[in-house]
């Protein structure tokens, strides 16, 4: 079975940091554009932050730049965002994806909470 499988997500305290995990299987990661997006309440879906599949070049939304980074482990066949500095108005569902040309997988979504 094609999945993402993700965790990580829980209550942070403002300034806090976090590390989402995204375990793929069925399929390998190499080749694959990586991605993680986010959902706040009465918001559409955000999109946060990439890799390229044939090289490792990323891309970073402006509300995330020098505070997240996404990376991806081929031997773990698992991707990451590492998230730093979390600010109340990070608190979403937490979404990774896996793309080529012709296939897309979605994780299934992880709560990351920013409270003091």
């Amino acid at each position: 079975q094609v999945q993402l499988v993700e965790s990580g997500g829980g209550l942070v305290q403002p300034g806090g940091s976090l590390r989402l995990s995204c375990a793929a299987s069925g399929f390998t990661l190499p080749n694959y554009a990586i991605a993680w997006f986010r959902q706040a309440p009465g918001k559409g879906r955000e999109g946060l932050s990439c890799m390229g599949g044939t090289d490792n070049s990323t891309y970073y939304t402006d509300s995330v730049k020098g505070r997240f980074t996404i990376s991806r482990d081929i031997a773990k066949n698992t991707l990451y965002l590492h998230m730093n500095n979390l600010k109340p108005e990070d608190t979403a569902v937490y979404y990774c994806n896996a793309a080529t040309f012709s296939m897309t997988v979605w994780g299934q979504g992880t709560q990351v909470t920013v409270s003091s």
